[in-house]
């Protein structure tokens, strides 16, 4: 089981689920309460929700290739919180990791 890879990937596997699990929610309040600022259309709601949603699943794709063969610590609710920043959060990480 050791020298299985999703094995060894697991945490990583489970905190990015759990997020994007999270994320999919966050996306259509902020569909919500971004279209009806704007206007009261369930069309723009639709929308935003899914530009959110593409937005959160490229990000966590891409957090995921570059990240995941890292992360060996068990999952806990702070390491949830810290892969859903990351996956609002996932162009400005990818950003700090080129100038680095």
């Amino acid at each position: 089981m050791q020298n299985d890879p999703l094995w060894r990937l697991r945490h990583a596997l489970a905190g990015m689920a759990l997020a994007l699990l999270l994320s999919v929610l966050i996306a259509a309040l902020l569909g919500r309460w971004i279209g009806d600022a704007i206007a009261d259309s369930y069309g723009l709601r639709a929308g935003l929700y899914s530009g959110l949603l593409l937005y959160v699943v490229v990000g966590a794709v891409l957090l995921f290739v570059r990240v995941a063969q890292h992360e060996t610590r068990p999952l806990t609710l702070g390491r949830v919180g810290m892969w859903l920043a990351s996956l609002w959060l996932w162009p400005l990480l990818l950003l700090r990791k080129r100038r680095a």
